[in-house]
């Protein structure tokens, strides 16, 4: 039997996961509906992605990386980079290096253009303590964000990157001072640094 992969299917099944915290079944349900799905539907690719990400919910990394480079060989669309979730496999096994190797590489693609990725990988280096790297991929988020059209990650890199000043006691800058200023919203121009 042929499934078609909808973002409705995977959103329900996560949604009944959070719910009932049984993150295994969700992810064991994704990644057997990846692997039969059609792929006139959601892609394979972020369908893997997102059986991933269950996988990592349920605390079973090494199946979570295995889902990630899946999605990596298969190429398709995903809404994420799937090497930022690599990564954070890479860092729950133990593995910095290779994890690190990872963002090495988001780098040299390009990755510190695209808002989105910039907060992920902002968010995975404050979960690992490296508060000087997250700052500077969230600076970037800011600066990609200004640069270009996307207004949605804008506020939450701007709140993200306060967060890291404060933490690491650095006083407050132009962008530290967006936050209150409804210009950030409206796409008002670039304040500097």
């Amino acid at each position: 039997m042929v499934v078609v992969l909808t973002g409705e299917l995977f959103d329900a099944i996560e949604v009944n996961a959070a719910r009932t915290g049984n993150h295994k079944r969700a992810a064991v349900r994704m990644s057997r509906l990846a692997v039969q799905a059609s792929p006139s539907g959601m892609s394979r690719a972020e369908a893997h992605v997102r059986a991933g990400e269950q996988w990592l919910l349920a605390d079973e990394p090494a199946t979570a990386a295995e889902e990630f480079r899946t999605a990596i060989a298969d190429a398709g669309p995903t809404f994420d980079d799937p090497r930022v979730p690599l990564a954070r496999a890479m860092f729950a096994l133990g593995r910095p290096a290779e994890a690190d190797a990872l963002l090495r590489e988001l780098t040299e693609s390009g990755g510190r253009s695209l808002p989105r990725t910039c907060d992920l990988v902002a968010e995975l280096l404050t979960e690992q303590g490296d508060l000087a790297g997250a700052l500077d991929w969230a600076t970037a988020g800011v600066d990609a964000c200004l640069r270009g059209d996307d207004r949605d990650e804008l506020p939450l890199l701007l709140r993200l990157r306060y967060r890291l000043r404060v933490d690491l006691g650095l006083p407050e800058d132009d962008y530290d001072k967006m936050l209150d200023n409804k210009k950030a919203q409206r796409g008002g121009p670039a304040a500097g640094v």
